[in-house]
C-alpha cells in the first residue's frame, strides 16, 4: 500500500475529527518496556517514535550479526563456495554445526548466521569476505562510521563477549537495520522462516528454523530481525514490522521480556504515527513563475512520520534561483532550487528542484483536488 499523501490525509483527519468530536479518545501512552535500552523508529523517515536510554554504549550479543550479514551480501560473493576453517568450527556458543574443510555457499552461511545465529558461520563468513577476522572487523567498523553509528565499535563478527571493546547502542542498531533493510537480499534473509541447505555428509538437507519468534509465531506484522543473548549482554533483539504501508524498526538491549516489549512498541508506533507523503515525486504544481511554471519536478516522494496533531504544522517552501538573462540562449542548470519541508517550525527534509527543458506532464490522480484545496494549510510559497 502506498503512503498516504498529506493533502488527502489532512482532509481525512479533518472529517474524522468532526465525526468523532463527541468522543474523548486520547492517544495511547508511551509503552512501558522491560528492556534497559530501547527504541522504535520509522524505517522510511528515520524518525524516533519512542526511546529509552537509546544512545548508551552497551553489549549487543548476536544482533552484531546484522552487520556481518549485510557486509557479506554487499560483497557480491554470495554464489562463491567457502571452505570452512578449523578456526570457524571452534567458535563457541550457538552453531550450525559446520565441519572442518566443508565447502558451502556463502549465501547458505548468511542464512545460517541470521536464522540460527551460528557463530561458526560468522567466523567462516568473516574469513572469506574479509580475508581474516581482523580484516573483516576493519570492514565492520568502516561501514559503521559510513552510516553514522557514533556509539559503536565492533571487535568480532558474532557478538560473543570475548572483547571488552565490542559495543553499540539501541539507536545505532536501529540505524544499521534501517540501512540493511534497503537491501532486497537482506530483507529476504531476515524475513525467512525456514531455510534448507545441503549437508555434505548426509543424503538430506539441513533445515534451519528462524529463532525470531515474533516472525514465526507471535506477531503477524513482523517482517524480520535478529535475536541475541550472552551472559553479559543478556537478551538483545532487533525486529522490523509493516502494517498499513508503515514500516517500523524496534531494538531492545537487556530486555527480559523482549517479545512483548517489541509488540508494545510496534503497536504504539502504528497507533500514534502515520507515514505520509508531504511532497509527491514528479511535477510541482505550486510554482507560478512564468519561467519555471510546468517545468519543475522532484525525483522522490518526501515522507514524514507524523502524529495526527502534527499534520497541520507541516509547510513547504520552494526556493528557486532567480532566472538569468543568459538562460534564454543557454542550457538552464539541472538543479534550480530546493523544496524545504518544515514541521512545527523546524526543517524536516529538503529535496532538489529539477528543471526540465520541456513541459512536465501533469499526473492525473484523485488527490490533486485535495492538494489544491490545502495549499493554504501547507503554507506553500516560492522564494527567489
Amino acid at each position: 500500500m502506498k503512503k498516504r499523501r498529506i493533502q488527502a490525509y489532512i482532509c481525512t483527519v479533518f472529517i474524522l475529527s468532526i465525526i468523532f468530536s463527541s468522543f474523548n479518545g486520547t492517544a495511547e501512552a508511551a509503552p512501558s518496556v522491560s528492556a534497559q535500552k530501547a527504541i522504535v523508529i520509522d524505517q522510511d523517515t528515520g524518525r524516533i517514535l519512542y526511546e529509552k536510554d537509546a544512545n548508551t554504549q552497551s553489549r549487543i550479543a548476536s544482533i552484531t550479526k546484522i552487520m556481518t550479514a549485510i557486509l557479506a551480501i554487499e560483497s557480491g560473493k554470495l554464489d562463491e563456495t567457502v571452505k570452512v576453517s578449523d578456526n570457524a568450527v571452534r567458535a563457541e556458543g550457538s552453531s550450525i554445526y559446520l565441519k572442518p574443510g566443508e565447502k558451502i555457499k556463502l549465501e547458505d552461511l548468511v542464512f545460517g548466521l541470521m536464522l540460527r545465529s551460528g557463530n561458526d558461520s560468522a567466523v567462516a563468513i568473516a574469513e572469506h569476505v574479509g580475508g581474516s577476522l581482523d580484516g573483516f572487523v576493519y570492514l565492520m567498523n568502516k561501514k559503521a562510521e559510513e552510516i553514522g553509528m557514533k556509539n559503536t565499535h565492533f571487535s568480532n563478527p558474532h557478538g560473543l563477549d570475548d572483547h571488552e571493546d565490542h559495543y553499540s547502542s539501541a539507536y545505532d542498531m536501529a540505524i544499521l537495520t534501517r540501512y540493511a533493510m534497503q537491501n532486497e537480499k537482506y530483507r529476504e534473509v531476515a524475513g525467512t522462516k525456514v531455510h534448507t541447505s545441503p549437508d555434505p555428509e548426509n543424503d538430506w538437507d539441513r533445515k534451519w528454523k528462524n529463532k525470531n519468534r515474533l516472525l514465526t509465531e507471535l506477531y503477524k506484522y513482523c517482517t524480520g530481525g535478529k535475536t541475541g543473548y550472552t551472559k553479559r549482554a543478556k537478551r538483545t533483539l532487533v525486529t522490523t514490522a509493516t502494517k498499513g504501508g508503515q514500516n517500523l524498526i524496534a531494538v531492545t538491549l537487556n530486555g527480559p521480556d523482549d517479545w512483548n516489549d517489541h509488540i508494545q512498541m510496534f503497536e504504539y508506533g502504528f497507533k500514534n504515527f502515520d507515514t505520509v507523503i508531504a511532497v509527491s515525486e514528479g511535477k510541482v504544481d505550486d510554482i507560478k513563475d512564468p519561467f519555471y511554471e510546468n517545468k519543475i519536478y522532484i525525483k522522490r516522494d518526501v515522507l514524514l512520520a507524523l502524529k495526527k496533531e502534527e499534520i497541520e504544522t507541516v509547510r513547504v517552501e520552494y526556493k528557486l534561483l532567480k532566472p538569468k538573462e543568459s538562460w534564454k540562449d543557454a542550457v538552464v542548470p539541472e538543479v534550480v532550487g530546493k523544496a524545504v519541508i518544515y514541521m512545527g517550525g523546524e526543517q524536516a527534509d529538503a529535496v532538489p528542484l529539477y528543471y526540465s527543458q520541456v513541459k512536465v506532464k501533469e499526473k492525473k490522480s484523485w488527490w490533486m483536488f485535495w492538494k489544491q484545496s490545502f495549499i493554504t494549510v501547507l503554507g506553500v510559497k516560492t522564494d527567489g
